[in-house]
C-alpha cells in the first residue's frame, strides 16, 4: 500500500486531500527495528519524530506497565511534532519493525504550507486530551 494511503488512517490526517497526503508522505523516512529494540523511552527527550507502523508489532508502556500493543497502520509519537517534551510511554519492537518516521520539522513546514492542517491537528489534540482521566483533586 503506498504511504499516501497508509498516513489516510491517520486519525491525524484523515482529512487531508490525497494531493495533501502524497506531499505529506515525502517528508517519511523508513526507520527498522530489531526485536527488542527501544524506539522511544518514556522520560527522555528521544527523538522528535512520529512514527506509522508499516510492518510488525510494538508494545507500549508507560512506568513499566504494558497498556497497548499496536500494529500495522497504527501510529505513535504524534505529541513529538508539536512540541519538544520527553516521551510519556516506552515503546519497543516486539518483532521486527518497519516503521514511517517524520521529524517535527518537517511537520511544521508541512502545516505552514497547509493552514487547514493547524485545525485538524488542534481537533485531534482535544480529543487526546478529552480521553485521558482528569488528575484527581484533594479535597479540603
Amino acid at each position: 500500500m503506498p504511504l499516501a494511503d497508509e498516513l489516510s488512517q491517520v486519525p491525524l490526517f484523515s482529512s487531508l486531500s490525497q494531493r495533501q497526503l502524497r506531499r505529506l508522505s515525502r517528508d517519511f523516512k523508513e526507520r527498522t527495528f530489531r526485536p527488542g529494540a527501544v524506539i522511544v523511552r518514556q522520560g527522555h527527550m528521544s527523538g522528535v519524530d512520529f512514527f506509522v507502523i508499516l510492518e510488525g508489532e510494538v508494545a507500549v508502556a508507560q512506568n513499566g506497565e504494558e497498556v497497548a500493543r499496536l500494529g500495522p497502520g497504527k501510529h505513535f509519537g504524534e505529541l513529538a511534532l508539536i512540541g519538544s517534551r520527553e516521551r510519556n510511554s516506552t515503546v519497543t519492537a516486539v518483532g521486527p519493525v518497519r516503521c514511517a518516521a517524520m521529524a517535527s520539522w518537517y511537520f511544521r513546514r508541512f502545516v505552514n504550507a497547509n493552514p487547514d492542517v493547524s485545525w485538524k491537528l488542534l481537533q485531534h489534540l482535544v480529543n487526546l486530551l478529552s480521553a485521558t482521566p482528569a488528575p484527581t483533586r484533594a479535597r479540603g
